[in-house]
């Protein structure tokens, strides 16, 4: 595990009051470090018992297929407790790859929200 991933460990926290849903929160940097940062977040949100995991991607400018499989890896446990793996904030190449196999039928995906006026 990475430093980078070390200190992003507070980002796989509780995004709902029943605690069934877990905000997986990437960066660029974790996903050139390799996937073995992505897939420890993951399995973290996993382990703390979610149904639902929302991986934010408006960090990452780009994702490549291994990353997808871990993605999908997430999702079949989830689908398992009866909830899903959602991509939020997915870049237009991302968009499109999920397009074209198809992913995006298995794969929930979320548009990028605004960010708010500080």
């Amino acid at each position: 595990m990475t430093t980078s991933t070390a200190a992003r460990q507070t980002s796989v926290r509780p995004d709902d009051r029943s605690g069934d849903e877990r905000l997986v929160q990437l960066c660029e940097a974790d996903v050139c470090d390799g996937l073995a940062d992505v897939r420890w977040l993951l399995h973290q949100a996993l382990l703390g018992g979610a149904r639902r995991i929302v991986v934010d991607l408006t960090e990452v400018p780009h994702l490549a297929s291994p990353a997808l499989a871990s993605f999908l890896w997430a999702h079949r446990i989830c689908r398992a407790r009866g909830g899903a793996v959602v991509l939020r904030g997915a870049d237009r190449r991302t968009q499109d790859v999920l397009r074209r196999t198809g992913l995006q039928h298995v794969l929930h995906v979320e548009p990028r929200r605004p960010r708010s006026a500080a």
